[in-house]
């Protein structure tokens, strides 16, 4: 509604014809986050990586769908996020692209909620792209109750073009059902093990490499992070530009 990269002073809205502000950012550290690029799937792992498998690939819109299902939705009810912290970028072929993350321990976003909502907070299980940095890492999530000062920011002036229920000429919804927690519901995280494993490999540079390294480490793109997060970096870079996604995949993926 109002910038392809909301950050403080911006909202979150619902769709039409509700057209409610959710959520109000209030705070943000960073102030790089994406409303563009929908939440990484199972499919999309085959689609772009070639992975196949069972478990799947982490991914977020299984994690989203398993976290509402105790609240007896469906995938279907999973709808595009707030990609938080994600550095995006419209290249000049008109793609969406990404840059490393630029945030680090400390940064954060507050929001304030102007209504209850039912919230997912997903640390995106992708490690092998820049949406990431290459790796997962954790999120805090705390949540308070609103003093009078939050309070006071809440935005209660309606308009009558944000459509109501009543102002709907067919006010049966279809899908409209009450949320009912599911008292036994346990979920279930088949990648969980995998994605907790930690894996070291000693990389040996020749003379050339070891040059280039240090030449990198002097670089602003790499301020600040170690020599193994350079050469994941360039690693996955290497990797991710050498591939071909695409239709064409899927038909042959016996032969990559």
């Amino acid at each position: 509604m109002q910038r392809l990269h909301p950050t403080k002073g911006d909202h979150l809205w619902s769709a039409s014809p509700r057209d409610r502000i959710m959520y109000s950012i209030i705070e943000d550290t960073v102030g790089l986050n994406d409303v563009n690029f929908p939440m990484c799937s199972a499919f999309l792992y085959e689609y772009v990586f070639g992975l196949l498998g069972s478990p799947a690939h982490s991914n977020c819109a299984d994690i989203f769908s398993e976290a509402i299902r105790e609240w007896g939705l469906t995938p279907d009810d999973v709808h595009d996020p707030f990609n938080g912290f994600t550095n995006s970028q419209v290249s000049p072929k008109g793609t969406l692209e990404f840059d490393r993350v630029a945030a680090s321990e400390g940064d954060h976003i507050d929001f304030l909620s102007h209504f209850d909502t039912l919230a997912v907070p997903i640390s995106c299980g992708s490690d092998m792209s820049m949406f990431n940095n290459f790796e997962i890492k954790g999120l805090k999530i705390q949540i308070f109750h609103g003093n009078d000062a939050d309070k006071a920011k809440l935005i209660t002036k309606k308009s009558d073009l944000q459509r109501t229920l009543e102002q709907f000429k067919t006010q049966t919804i279809k899908v409209d059902r009450e949320l009912r927690r599911e008292p036994n519901f346990v979920a279930e995280w088949p990648w969980l093990e995998t994605v907790k494993t930690k894996v070291s490999i000693d990389v040996l540079l020749d003379d050339q490499e070891a040059q280039l390294l240090k030449k990198l480490k002097n670089e602003a793109e790499f301020s600040g992070l170690t020599e193994a997060e350079i050469i994941r970096h360039c690693l996955f870079r290497w990797w991710e530009e050498t591939l071909e996604p695409g239709p064409d995949r899927l038909t042959g993926l016996e032969d990559t």
